[in-house]
């Protein structure tokens, strides 16, 4: 049974940093491609980065781009994310995915097994 738990998660002021992590568990990530997705109450889930397979293409919206990365160490079987210049707007739960095919992938519908997520505050 393959499960992914992400953690890191945390209280922080505008402008400081955080590193998320998922470890993956019960199956290797190799040849797997994953990402990040963060949810505030009351919207939908919202993309924030993803990686391909083999780790050679990464993919992120406008609103983390240049402050956010994304990066895998297959021999950990772990995934990170590497989040600077934080702001209150980044505030969230945060959720880890593990996906098939290639990727780098936008689409939830592409992943196949979510962690139950950790918690960003970031206050102004």
């Amino acid at each position: 049974q393959m499960q992914v738990v992400e953690s890191g998660g945390g209280l922080v002021q505008a402008g400081d940093s955080l590193r998320l992590s998922c470890e993956a568990s019960g199956r290797t990530i190799n040849h797997r491609p994953m990402g990040w997705f963060r949810q505030s109450p009351g919207k939908e889930r919202e993309f924030v980065a993803a990686i391909s397979w083999n780790g050679g293409k990464t993919d992120y919206p406008d609103s983390v781009k240049g402050r956010f990365t994304i990066s895998r160490d297959n021999v950990k079987n772990t995934l990170f994310l590497q989040m600077n210049s934080l702001r209150p707007e980044d505030t969230a739960v945060y959720y880890c995915a593990l996906g098939y095919g290639m990727g780098p992938f936008r689409e939830t519908r592409r992943y196949d097994y979510w962690g139950p997520g950790t918690q960003v505050t970031v206050s102004s």
